[in-house]
């Protein structure tokens, strides 16, 4: 078995910053890439960036993804926050289970609210 388990949500106010960790365990061989999601009440979800580096334009100069590989964990530091970042975040990851097999798999969601 493999778990992504998120944590760092929270409420925050406009402009405020928040630091969301996703941490991958379980019958783990290789990580391929991680990435962060995002979706809103009513909307669908859409990326918000992947550890290549890549951002949504809404974003870019805001949010910063990393990776730990020693950890299996992908990090997204949030700053300059604003009320439409406001949504269920989830990371998912392309992982290589000991199998040999690649499976993507998904966090269970970790809430961000902000205020104005």
């Amino acid at each position: 078995q493999v778990q992504l388990v998120e944590s760092g949500g929270g409420l925050v106010q406009a402009g405020g910053s928040l630091r969301l960790s996703c941490a991958a365990s379980g019958s783990i061989a290789s990580i391929l890439a991680m990435g962060w999601y995002r979706q809103a009440p009513g909307k669908q979800r859409e990326l918000v960036a992947t550890s290549s580096t890549n951002y949504a334009h809404s974003v870019k100069g805001r949010f910063t993804i990393s990776r730990d590989n020693a950890k299996n964990t992908v990090y997204l530091q949030m700053n300059s926050l604003k009320p439409e970042d406001t949504a269920v975040y989830y990371c998912n990851a392309a992982i290589v289970r000991s199998s040999g097999y690649e499976y993507l798999y998904w966090g269970q969601g970790t809430q961000v609210t902000v205020s104005s």
